[in-house]
């Protein structure tokens, strides 16, 4: 019988990018991710905001450390740049935490529809495609290499009037997996998280009776996920430990998605 393999649970001293972590679950990440001793770059559209995480990081004590940088994701060469300093000031990139998130409302009669479509596709799924392109060559040199990218249960279903986010999301999903199938050979795992309803700032302007309401009809757990409940199931697909899940996209919705209604 061969000997028990024992697996790193640890990233510490890793070193990761993730996008949109001014708030919500990108900043919750951040937050784990440094607390596990894991070196973050934390990037957003204001560079304000992002210096405000990198603070509460640094006060907090963690063992990792955390650096900001203002970033559009819709920026192909800000990416190529921001990439290129947090290679250099960590000494490689081994996480790619693409979390950028918004959403546009519209529907197709919508005189602002195409615009709506434009932007959700550029910046929700071909962002995915512009971080990782940059990251690939510091990916590829690192131990363990982990690709993770926050899709939405929108991406499982749909909901009126969000056709452009709608699609976007499910666009992320398969993205995740041609690139699983793709980068997998190198040892680069790819993998998606859906979240459910989670207490966002896209979230935040939905009154709290109205998400009372929603959670116990649709949602088993009757209630709104945390951030830092999404943020824990992207640390464990980076983990050295996950070396075998690939290709997967897992729901963090209270069991939403496999309810009847």
């Amino acid at each position: 019988m061969e000997a028990y393999k024992p697996l790193s649970r640890s990233i510490a001293g890793h070193s990761a990018i993730i996008t949109g972590a001014a708030s919500g679950m990108g900043r919750a990440t951040a937050h784990l991710f440094a607390s596990e001793g894991a070196h973050v770059a934390v990037t957003d559209l204001n560079q304000s905001k992002c210096d405000a995480v990198v603070a509460e990081i640094t006060a907090a004590g963690y063992p990792g450390s955390a650096v900001a940088y203002a970033l559009d994701v819709m920026d192909e060469d800000a990416i190529k740049d921001v990439v290129t300093k947090v290679a250099q000031g960590f000494g490689g990139i081994d996480i790619v935490i693409n979390n950028a998130g918004f959403s546009i409302h519209a529907v197709i009669e919508d005189d602002a529809y195409p615009d709506a479509w434009r932007t959700s596709i550029d910046g929700l799924m071909s962002a995915h495609t512009r971080m990782i392109r940059a990251a690939m060559p510091h990916l590829r040199q690192s131990d363990h290499p982990r690709i993770v990218n926050i899709a939405s249960t929108e991406g499982l279903g749909a909901t009126p009037g969000n056709s452009p986010y709608v699609a976007a999301k499910h666009g992320v999903i398969g993205l995740t997996r041609g690139m699983a199938v793709d980068l997998g050979r190198d040892g680069i795992t790819v993998n998606c998280i859906c979240p459910g309803p989670i207490r966002t700032g896209i979230t935040a302007r939905i009154p709290e009776e109205h998400k009372t309401i929603f959670a116990k009809r649709r949602v088993p757990l009757r209630r709104y996920g945390d951030p830092e409940e999404v943020a824990h199931m992207t640390l464990s697909l980076v983990l050295p430990a996950a070396s075998y899940l690939n290709g997967a996209v897992i729901p963090v919705d209270g069991g939403m998605t496999i309810k009847n209604a």
